[in-house]
């Protein structure tokens, strides 16, 4: 049964006779002992396995002695009082066994079901607390131990109760009934990810994957306290931090969408941080229905009709049926809501699967399979019925979309019976443009990755994993399941009777649960690749890279970005890169400068200062030509682009000026005329321009990161990122993004169109210069080194020893092979990239 535990097994005889007169026959097989039943299973698989639910028995004691074919069907129940005897074949165990038995049987026979469940359970901690982990288990004598405590092994069906041990090389788990191993064993440097889980609605759980996309874990394990399954983890984490970096949803979400990873690899990581799991029938993980046309000859996915509306939930795509659910919504009482199903549960996931795991739906349904009609017979009746059905909103599962067809084929011959039509159930009835079954996972999953759904997966993210999932924004967009289905529903610790208690958390589990939150700003579109057509008429990504980066001599120089070659080394004011000469020097005013720019056609460079003023100045003639005092404080930094000036300053403004590099550099004054005034709350200290120059980017001393739009100067995002002053941001290539850096030693990610936080890493010291490329930063510090970055794996790459002071600005130039730094220690550093 399910949440029945499995406490051991025996070798045993079962003693049968056919009347007084013939002799005693003796069945060999395996006596398994549970917590609600006594199992005995053949040896021979032509014999059935019998099943004795302990409630109905009469009497178990110790004592001084009709065949059919082993299938997978419905369950077939004798009533009548019979006697059932057992032959051990270590017969010293007799006793203990039967002692172990009338617990469970006085357990079984108590009224009130929460009863059953704490005896139960006394029964079990007794019996976990007179074992312990076996270390002779040990692969190795030299094993350090660094943990033990006592677990649950989770799987769909069987929970097993044993003893967890982690060590300096592996992790043991030693089950109690000893199945499916004696003990169980994971190497810990194979370990590629591991996931907190919640288990029946309390953090317990813990997942184990030794692969990096694999959608079976190597182990799931259900713990009795917080507190041990955080150590392990913890512990676990720590070991692994030299060979893979901890995801989140963000940094998974950066390599969707940059294309490093494709739809369904995201959506099975989506899955995983949202505490779904093939082990856990109720929170099994969910995948999108995307194709709408289940009736063609052929699969057109080119064809936007021929695609399911990812913005709307199952329940309102159909415009009448949503007319219908709305009514009853609007005449509810509180709490209300939409639909009466879920879109994700035990039912949908063994509907899908009752082919290659009947005993699951047998066990969930007393042991008996759905009527035929009402089982999964075809995949446009399925479709149709999520259209038009009253109660059916049901989404996918990710083996849609796999490589594995058997889940659509009747391959174990199940009688599964007969529709109304007469016809016997077999296998599932595909669409006409499937050839096969293979044929029909290829293009599912063709249409998953296609260039219509990674335009618009990020808009069902944003119903089931994100911020449309909750609130104002899951009734807008008429996204609203039952409260008890949201993680914090309810809180089943504070019910105090323990049958309500049981009633409550046995109605979520079998209604369905949704996914944990993980995404509450609108996620960010896929930056969608070039698609071409291939001869079978589906659709797949081209071969070129997702950036808009596409000179080749950029990529080359950022691959070589851990091998830049300084060139040259010196305290000069104004540089020549050919000779290394000092060309101007000359002194504005008696505060620093904080930038400077040189106007198209080299004539003119701008500095701004902490006096207040932006000096321009004439290489031509060697002379400041003109001052713009414009601000009430300190100007921070200047950034120019056709025929405009922008100016950031410590008054909590920055200012757009005409300024025309040719009125400048011909020896007049100019009138600096004034476009616009971007006004914020704290003092700006940088400012960036995309790469367009349609947007700004600018960073205060407060923390706070705005992006504005230069063509009506209204602000688009702001949102506060760093705990501490920024000290610098900037576009990425396609301008998708903007990084920032600031006291706070985090490196930010931004999305420009949705203003999400994506991606944080923490340096080891305050980094406060950088440029980058979308995936790779070369960043300076205040040790004075230069870093090279890989921010999807979140760590640095490569580390150059540079200034003896921290690095005050970095400047590389269009084709991305000459780089300047600049530094505390007054030195200006020439590099190069080396290939």
């Amino acid at each position: 049964d399910l949440e029945e535990y499995y406490f051991e097994q025996h070798t045993a005889y079962h003693m049968t006779s056919n009347g007084s007169n013939v002799p005693n026959r003796c069945m060999r097989g395996s006596l398994k002992i549970c917590s609600k039943s006594v199992i005995f299973e053949p040896d021979e698989v032509n014999k059935p396995i019998l099943k004795i639910p302990l409630k109905d028995c009469k009497r178990i004691e110790g004592l001084e002695g009709k065949e059919e074919e082993n299938i997978v069907a419905p369950y077939k129940y004798e009533r009548g009082e019979r006697t059932f005897r057992f032959q051990l074949e270590m017969a010293r165990k007799t006793e203990d066994i039967v002692q172990t038995l009338l617990q469970l049987h006085r357990a079984s026979r108590l009224d009130k079901l929460g009863d059953q469940t704490a005896m139960i359970a006394a029964n079990l901690q007794s019996r976990l607390a007179r074992a312990s982990f076996d270390k002779n288990s040990f692969q190795s004598v030299c094993e350090r131990p660094h943990m033990e405590c006592e677990a649950e092994m989770v799987s769909p069906l069987v929970t097993n109760p044993g003893h967890v041990c982690i060590t300096d090389c592996n992790l043991y788990f030693q089950p109690l009934n000893g199945y499916p191993d004696s003990v169980v064993r994971i190497e810990l440097h194979s370990v590629r990810r591991i996931y907190k889980r919640r288990h029946g609605l309390r953090p317990l759980g813990l997942e184990v994957f030794c692969t990096e996309n694999d959608l079976c874990s190597d182990t799931y394990l259900k713990f009795y306290n917080t507190k041990d399954r955080d150590e392990l983890y913890y512990y676990i984490a720590t070991f692994l931090e030299n060979h893979i970096a901890e995801h989140t949803a963000e940094s998974y979400m950066l390599q969707w969408q940059r294309g490093h990873i494709s739809n369904y690899q995201y959506l099975l990581h989506l899955n995983n941080l949202a505490d779904r799991s093939v082990n856990d029938l109720s929170q099994y993980p969910v995948f999108p229905w995307v194709i709408s046309d289940y009736n063609s000859l052929q699969l057109d996915l080119l064809n936007p009709a021929s695609f399911r509306d990812l913005s709307k939930p199952v329940g309102a795509l159909n415009t009448e049926r949503l007319e219908r659910l709305l009514d009853r919504y609007r005449d509810m009482p509180e709490p209300r809501f939409m639909y009466g199903s879920h879109y994700s549960s035990p039912g949908y996931v063994l509907f899908y699967l009752v082919r290659v795991a009947p005993e699951h739906m047998l066990c969930l349904q007393t042991g008996r399979f759905d009527h035929a009609d009402r089982m999964f017979n075809s995949v446009g009746e399925t479709w149709k019925n999520c259209l038009e059905g009253g109660t059916d909103f049901k989404e996918l599962i990710p083996e849609f979309y796999g490589t594995e067809s058997s889940f659509l084929k009747n391959l174990l011959h199940l009688s599964l019976g007969r529709r109304q039509g007469g016809g016997q159930v077999e296998d599932v009835e595909l669409p006409p443009w499937a050839s096969d079954a293979d044929d029909f996972l290829q293009k599912m999953c063709s249409a998953l990755e296609s260039q219509h759904v990674s335009e618009h997966l990020h808009e069902w993210i944003d119903l089931i994993f994100g911020y449309k999932q909750r609130g104002s924004e899951a009734i807008a967009a008429h996204n609203v399941f039952h409260p008890l289905t949201y993680e914090g529903g309810i809180d089943c610790d504070s019910i105090e009777d323990p049958d309500q208690k049981i009633a409550m958390l046995t109605q979520i589990l079998e209604f369905g649960q949704t996914p944990r939150q993980l995404f509450t700003t609108p996620h960010p579109q896929r930056i969608t690749p070039r698609f071409h057509n291939i001869s079978t008429g589906t659709i797949s990504p081209s071969m070129e890279s997702f950036e808009d980066l596409t000179e080749e001599s950029k990529k080359l120089a950022w691959s070589n970005m851990n091998k830049l070659s300084l060139q040259s080394n010196s305290t000069m004011k104004m540089l020549s890169k050919e000779n290394g000469g000092l060309q101007r020097s000359v002194s504005f005013s008696n505060m620093a400068l904080s930038s400077c720019l040189i106007l198209p056609e080299d004539k003119t460079v701008v500095c701004s200062s902490w006096d207040n003023n932006v000096y321009f100045y004439s290489i031509a003639y060697g002379r400041r030509q003109d001052t713009l005092m414009g601000h009430d404080d300190a100007v921070s930094q200047v950034c120019w682009r056709d025929d405009q000036l922008y100016t950031a300053s410590w008054d909590s403004t920055v200012k757009v000026w005409k300024c025309v590099p040719t009125d400048i550099s011909s020896n007049k004054r100019t009138r600096f005329e004034l476009l616009a005034e971007l006004e914020h709350e704290a003092g700006v200290n940088t400012i960036a321009l995309s790469h367009a120059g349609t947007l700004l980017g600018s960073g205060t001393k407060e923390g706070t990161l705005s992006v504005w739009d230069l063509a009506s100067f209204s602000l688009l995002h702001q949102l506060t990122c760093h705990s501490g002053k920024i000290h610098q941001v900037s576009f990425s290539p396609d301008s998708r993004n903007i990084l920032s850096v600031a006291e706070d030693s985090c490196l930010k990610v931004t999305d420009v169109q949705t203003g999400m936080l994506l991606s944080t890493v923490l340096a080891e010291e305050e980094q406060r210069c950088f440029c980058w490329d979308g995936n790779t930063v070369l960043s300076g510090g205040q040790s004075g080194a230069l870093l090279v970055w890989d921010l999807l794996a979140s760590k640095v790459i490569h580390k150059i020893p540079a200034h003896s002071g921290r690095v005050t600005y970095i400047w590389m130039n269009e084709q991305c092979s000459s780089v300047i730094t600049g530094g505390e220690d007054k030195q200006i550093m020439l590099w190069k990239t080396q290939y």
